[in-house]
């Protein structure tokens, strides 16, 4: 089964409240969501066309365990804690699949 990745994009607009995001997220949001999620590895972006657009991308083997690694007993309390620590910052969410992970020789 091929790898499967949940990816979180939020917006943040306000740029004074970036530095404290990003600190919050990488110390706080990012260790929980891993545990949660029973996952090893995850990766986060700021986007360098958009500066308010932050990318998480969460990597599971496959989509089955994301499946049931995101389901709504683990994912009511994280968005509950991100809506209480950072109201008015959108969210998106999708979950990709790998098709391809070419290497160039």
């Amino acid at each position: 089964m091929p790898t499967a990745y949940f990816v979180v994009r939020a917006t943040v607009s306000d740029p004074a409240k970036r530095a404290a995001f990003d600190a919050w997220y990488q110390k706080e949001h990012l260790p929980d969501a891993t545990k949660a999620f029973g996952i090893t590895r995850a990766r986060r972006f700021w986007s360098a066309s958009d500066p308010s657009l932050h990318v998480a991308m969460y990597e599971f083997s496959d989509l089955a365990a994301l499946e049931r690694g995101t389901g709504p007993d683990t994912m009511k309390p994280l968005v509950a804690e991100f809506d209480r620590c950072w109201p008015g910052v959108t969210r998106t969410r999708e979950v990709l699949v790998l098709a391809e992970d070419f290497a160039a020789a």
